[in-house]
């Protein structure tokens, strides 16, 4: 009796000794980002060779079959797949902004709108030499603001191409990571250092989701399979395998994405996010150069049906093929050809520049431009609203994640004075047992 006392004893005390460090470790790691809260695994301890069976006492004692860590992983994967639909969506809304501002902080608009109202003016008295340079001024300046917008839209696909291209490059470095954490995992059995694998693990797991929606398998050493593009995507991470991303660009700027050569289309996570951005700054590039030349076709042709003020006949008043190249090419107001062909010099009519007003007013330029803006702000407000509501989703699902795995210090508190009870207990048991002992000795 004595001996099974000090064995149970003993092994009440090797329990709560790994119970205590268990709880010493979720006590200092309780603010450690990615930290995962952790308890010991108890069994009871069976005798070898005693015909003990299962179902019945052994009184042999108690020992720890493992170390748990506090986290569910099917909430994880939840957490992982709304995080990366609203990192998606969340990039979408800042790239869109971003075109958005581009086109209309230009003032282009506003630029149509003057240049309408200079050739409306000029059309009330066509001599007039102040009115005529008035024109130039205004269409100079309306020039001037389709370059600046085509400007600001190009630097937004340049950044759009450089944030994927950031995007792509910590994909490969996690992957590559994830891989040779696979190797680790697979390799060691302590208990402690397997759970900071674990830990690390899950750490990159999530990273990852932020760029692209990943579906993952972990098989039951604790490794795991990467996938991306869904379910049916290709594989990013095999066993210690890691395939390479790559982003390309077509001769519009559109960007693509490639995993280990295979063609990959992503839902979620900013890569996509960056990737619809700038699919809507290029649509939007190419709407406003269609504006622009239709505007330059517009002008030049009405110029090319009248005469100057001095009787010759009208040139183009615009150069260029789009907003970016678009140009003034008159250099003098006097060069606007406002009367109809066959009028002499110093002429007063304005037969040709009304028609140049009713023609703007046929092809809508303004009205274009303005729908242009509409459709990019309706835009932004329509996936801000989105995103809003995926934040809110994905924050939700973070949040039952860290309610599981988060530390409490008042439980590891209290759980300090229930192990630190029960290491007292068991050097009791030890103790007595010892007593008990002596006493038979003495008999």
């Amino acid at each position: 009796m004595a001996s099974d006392m000090l064995q149970i004893g003993s092994s009440g005390l090797r329990a709560a000794q790994a119970a205590l460090d268990v709880t010493s470790q979720n006590i200092a790691n309780a603010s450690t980002s990615g930290y995962v809260k952790r308890s010991v695994s108890l069994s009871e301890l069976s005798s070898t060779g005693m015909g003990s069976t299962r179902g019945v006492v052994s009184q042999w004692g108690v020992q720890v079959t493992g170390i748990n860590r506090n986290v569910d992983t099917v909430a994880q994967s939840e957490m992982r797949r709304t995080g990366s639909a609203a990192a998606a969506a969340d990039t979408l809304v800042t790239g869109l902004t971003s075109v958005n501002d581009a086109v209309e902080n230009s003032g282009v608009y506003s630029s149509i709108t003057n240049f309408q109202s200079a050739l409306s003016k000029l059309a009330a008295s066509p001599a007039d030499s102040s009115l005529r340079a008035n024109v130039l001024s205004a269409a100079s300046a309306m020039a001037q603001s389709f370059n600046t917008a085509s400007t600001s839209l190009a630097a937004t696909q340049s950044g759009f191409a450089q944030t994927a291209s950031d995007g792509v490059t910590q994909v490969n470095t996690l992957a590559t990571n994830l891989a040779k954490l696979n190797l680790s995992i697979a390799s060691n059995s302590d208990p402690d250092t397997q759970a900071n694998l674990l830990d690390q693990r899950d750490s990159m797991l999530q990273q990852l989701s932020q760029y692209g929606d990943v579906t993952t398998t972990i098989a039951s050493n604790g490794t795991v399979n990467v996938q991306m593009g869904g379910a049916s995507g290709p594989m990013l991470v095999t066993g210690s395998t890691a395939s390479t991303l790559a982003m390309s660009q077509d001769s519009t700027g559109a960007i693509s994405y490639t995993l280990g050569g295979s063609a990959l289309t992503l839902s979620g996570g900013s890569l996509a996010g960056t990737q619809s951005a700038m699919a809507a700054s290029i649509s939007a590039g190419t709407s406003l150069d269609s504006i622009a030349s239709q505007l330059m076709t517009t002008v030049n042709t009405a110029q090319a049906s009248g005469v100057a003020y001095d009787g010759t006949a009208g040139q183009p008043m615009f150069s260029g093929t789009g907003a970016g190249s678009m140009a003034v090419a008159l250099t003098s107001g006097s060069q606007v050809a406002a009367a109809a062909a066959g009028s002499g010099a110093n002429s007063n009519d304005a037969t040709n520049v009304n028609a140049l007003i009713s023609s703007m007013g046929s092809v809508d330029i303004a009205g274009q431009t303005n729908s242009l803006l509409y459709n990019l702000s309706s835009a932004v407000q329509s996936n801000t609203a989105t995103r809003d509501t995926l934040d809110t989703i994905a924050t939700n699902a973070k949040n039952v994640v860290a309610g599981q795995s988060a530390v409490s210090l008042d439980d590891e508190a209290a759980n300090l004075v229930r192990y630190q009870q029960a290491y007292q207990a068991s050097a009791k048991v030890i103790s007595v047992a010892q007593t008990l002992f002596n006493q038979l000795l003495q008999i």
